[in-house]
This record gives structure tokens, sequence and C-alpha cells, in this order.
């Protein structure tokens, strides 16, 4: 789908949760139960989560739990129909100015060696492979990459990140 409509990135709200969900089922093979994301919202003090709306439609979302001062990165999705348009681009570009408003010092997640399109992304916001988690995955036993940032004071990452901004908003 061409992308025709503004993207806003908000925070996630319980009412944006069945469309979130929707996402979620089409982008995983495990996803997450509707009732995670909602329970999420309700009592998870340490969780933010993101949404990214084209118009009125949520095309996209994401979150982040703050453990001590590293921002995990715990979901990403973006709809099937809705990929390859930068969106998942601005979601982490999000991501990255609210780890740094929750005091996080750098992002974390882990990503299938699989799939290689997530990774170019994380890649081009400054993560790097950090590790590996073997057999992580319980639908198909296949390891996790573990991808961090560097320090997100640190003058390369804002830079990076500024850099990122200015190119999304072209």
């Amino acid at each position: 789908m061409a992308l025709t409509a503004r993207v806003v990135v908000d925070p996630m709200r319980h009412e944006d949760v069945p469309a979130v969900h929707e996402i979620e089922r089409l982008s995983f093979r495990t996803p997450w139960p509707a009732y995670a994301f909602e329970q999420e919202l309700r009592s998870n003090r340490l969780a933010r989560y993101l949404v990214a709306r084209a118009g009125e439609r949520i095309v996209g979302f994401a979150g982040v739990w703050l453990m001590v001062d590293e921002a995990h990165i715990t979901t990403f999705g973006i709809h099937p129909e809705w990929r390859r348009q930068g969106i998942g681009r601005q979601l982490l570009l999000n991501l990255a100015e609210l780890s740094v408003g929750i005091g996080a010092r750098r992002m974390t997640l882990e990503v299938r060696p699989s799939n290689l399109a997530a990774q170019a992304l994380y890649r081009g916001l400054g993560f790097e492979v950090a590790g590996r988690r073997h057999r992580y995955y319980t639908d198909d036993g296949e390891d996790a990459l573990i991808m961090t940032t560097p320090d997100l004071d640190d003058p390369k990452m804002r830079t990076l990140v500024e850099a990122e901004r200015r190119r999304l908003s072209r």
C-alpha cells in the first residue's frame, strides 16, 4: 500500500489494542494475546507503548520496558501492507527519544537471525549485535541475536538520531 496519509506516532491507548493485536497476529508466528497488551498498559509501570497512525488507521506499534538504565524493546510490528515505507524507522526513532526521556542509557532487543530486514532497520539506528540467545524462539527453536545501541548520550548516537529525524521529516 502506498503511503498516502501522514503517519503520526502517539502513546498506545486501551482502545488501540484490537488493531495492535491484529498487526501482531499478522506479523508473528506466536503473537502476544490481546490481554497481554491490555495488562501492559494497565499495570506495568516499567512499560511504554507507541502506535503509528496513518490517518485513523493504526499501521504499527512498538513497546519498551525500562530495565534499570536500559530500554528493552519488547515488541515491534508494522502491518504487512505498510512495510518498507519508513514507518518502522519513525517508530524506532520515537522509541529512542522516549528511551532518553525515561532515563535509559541504551536500547536493546532480540531479533531472529533470519529477519534480515529488521536487522537492517536496527543497524540503521546504531544497533549492533552484542550476543546470541540460543534456541530463544519457542515456536521453532531459532536463536535470537541480541542487538544494542551505543550510549544514547554519545555524541555519535545523538548525531545519528538527529540525521535520521531530519531525513524522515523530508
